[in-house]
């Protein structure tokens, strides 16, 4: 069973878990603002950097479990200027590669949804790798493309853990309006 929940605070052993999610999605050449090699000072400082923000009120950080082990997670980063408290970017939606194609990413994203409503947002961006399942999964969930970058992030091979960056890859923009609560 899965279950999505926000945490409010990072404990060790959810520290450990959220890096071998950001690990196992880089190693599987996502493109999650990190490439092959990645440090564990790297993971932790990622991770250290996103509870601060969390304690800042700047940002939702909700996982899913499954028997007590994350194995998903995504970011709500709350724009918090005065002409953008309407919206929100979702960030990091990561879901380990032995968990995929059981339905924890849409669980993620409808929570985020949840969380972005009750935040009074209604406006969600995010990019994705171009044609990457992320892609095809949030143009299932309803986000539209506003437009791809050629060239935006450097990618790695899947599957090639030591390997250096394999190339650039593109990155489609996308959003939604979702209706207020």
């Amino acid at each position: 069973m899965i279950t999505i929940e926000e945490l409010t605070a990072l404990h060790a052993n959810d520290l450990a878990d959220l890096g071998d999610l950001l690990r196992d999605a880089t190693e599987n050449g996502a493109s999650v603002g990190y490439v092959m090699p990645i440090g564990a000072d790297d993971i932790a400082s990622y991770w250290l950097g996103v509870a601060a923000e969390v304690a800042a009120g700047n940002c939702k950080l909700l996982v899913a479990r499954q028997t007590n082990k994350l194995v998903g997670t995504a970011q709500l980063a709350l724009a918090m200027k005065p002409n953008a408290r309407h919206r929100a970017e979702v960030q990091k939606m990561l879901v380990h590669s032995d968990a995929r194609r059981f339905g924890i990413g849409r669980q993620l994203m409808l929570a985020i949804e949840q969380y972005a409503r009750a935040a009074g947002r209604t406006l969600l961006v995010l990019d994705t790798e171009t044609n990457s399942a992320g892609q095809r999964l949030y143009a299932a969930m309803g986000y539209a493309v506003a437009g791809e970058i050629p060239k935006y992030a450097l990618a790695t091979l899947p599957g090639k853990p030591g390997e250096p960056s394999a190339g650039w890859s593109p990155s489609t923009f996308m959003y939604k309006f979702i209706p207020p609560s």
